[in-house]
């Protein structure tokens, strides 16, 4: 259960990230701000190691990065069932 809920956290903190820099993108956060570069740089040393391996292979259409919606699919229909599984099977043994 315990990381069940690390994903539940990280699709969060993926969600915030989007919402972050699309707001950068649009010129609302100002990156020269130093809390809103730290809290980037944050956001950014969190979700590059999982995004960046989906980026390689996955197309970006008209510059849009469907990267993040790519991970999150795949943890709420791939590996949150599969944990799912693998913890009734240990339970059940």
């Amino acid at each position: 259960m315990v990381l069940t809920r690390i994903l539940e956290i990280y699709c969060w903190i993926l969600l915030i990230s989007c919402i972050f820099v699309n707001l950068y993108a649009f010129g609302i956060l100002d990156s020269r701000n130093q809390l809103v570069w730290k809290i980037g740089m944050f956001l950014e040393r969190l979700t590059e190691p999982v995004l960046a391996p989906v980026r390689r292979v996955l197309p970006t259409p008209g510059g849009v990065d469907f990267s993040p919606m790519v991970v999150l699919l795949g943890i709420q229909y791939v590996i949150q069932p599969l944990l799912a599984d693998v913890f009734s099977a240990l339970i059940m043994h």
